[in-house]
């Protein structure tokens, strides 16, 4: 960031015409480093599909809760944290380190400001590893490779994948992605993934217009899917209780409201 709070301008692929996913979720959750152009698209976005900002917020809540019980309660120490987006606070290594100040967290993404940002995400515990890799979810085996050299895969990891799969758009070979790396890392280890359905009865239905609007006037474009699909994505593994259900209410109090987000935490057995 400049002296004036507003986004440093970057590397070359970093275009500040067209609006962009991580610069408008991270306006929605109340962030600064957007563009006006992030924020009319995001405006747009609201008011057609409300929920949005309450999607976000719910998303970002779940990060929080996944992590803590990962670290807390199932012993976890690596992180692999894919489509990360804009740092903002508790992040995941903000999260495992608390608890645990030796875990190591890899954070994967190719948006040219969460590479400019870089710098804020590893500025984790000393006793730990906090490092960032730019890498796209279409290339795992890109992911994998680079990731190998600061995880130890031989060792369970917990791969985080929120709200990433929504933005590859054959959902083959969103299937694909997730065998390979859940195939890299062994037994022990943790899918942890969130993604937008249209399904009724979560309230989905009005993401298709948003979605639609959002795909002719933003970057990268996104789909929802609906929870048979997202289930398909945890093949091979098992879910944790209370399985596959709105974000805002895996292990969240009685009084959250459902939100068309699907999150889910799952072993690899």
């Amino acid at each position: 960031m400049n002296d004036e709070g507003t986004p440093a301008q970057g590397t070359g692929r970093l275009n500040t015409a067209v609006a962009h996913n991580a610069r408008v979720w991270n306006y929605w959750i109340g962030g600064k480093d957007n563009y006006e152009v992030d924020q009319q698209v995001g405006e747009q976005v609201a008011g057609m599909f409300p929920v949005i900002r309450a999607v976000a917020r719910a998303d970002r809540d779940f990060l929080g809760r996944a992590v803590t019980y990962l670290t807390a309660e199932r012993g976890v120490r690596q992180f692999l944290d894919i489509g990360t987006g804009l740092p903002t606070v508790d992040n995941t290594h903000e999260i495992a380190q608390r608890i645990a100040p030796e875990s190591r967290i890899v954070y994967v993404d190719n948006d040219p400001i969460v590479l400019v940002h870089a710098r804020t995400l590893l500025t984790g515990a000393p006793e730990g590893v906090t490092d960032y890799i730019d890498a796209d979810v279409h290339d795992p085996g890109a992911i994998l490779e680079r990731a190998g050299r600061i995880l130890d895969l031989s060792r369970p990891v917990a791969v985080m994948m929120l709200g990433i799969l929504n933005f590859v758009l054959d959902t083959r070979e969103a299937r694909e992605i997730v065998r390979r790396i859940m195939a890299a890392v062994p037994s022990g280890s943790f899918l942890v993934l969130t993604h937008p359905t249209y399904d009724d009865e979560l309230g989905g239905a009005g993401q298709i217009p948003a979605m639609e609007f959002w795909n002719a006037n933003a970057k990268p474009p996104i789909t929802a899917r609906s929870g048979a699909e997202i289930s398909g994505f945890f093949e091979g593994l098992q879910l944790l209780e209370p399985g596959l259900v709105a974000c805002s209410q895996w292990h969240a109090g009685p009084g959250d409201d459902p939100v068309p987000q699907y999150g889910a935490v799952a072993v690899k057995p």
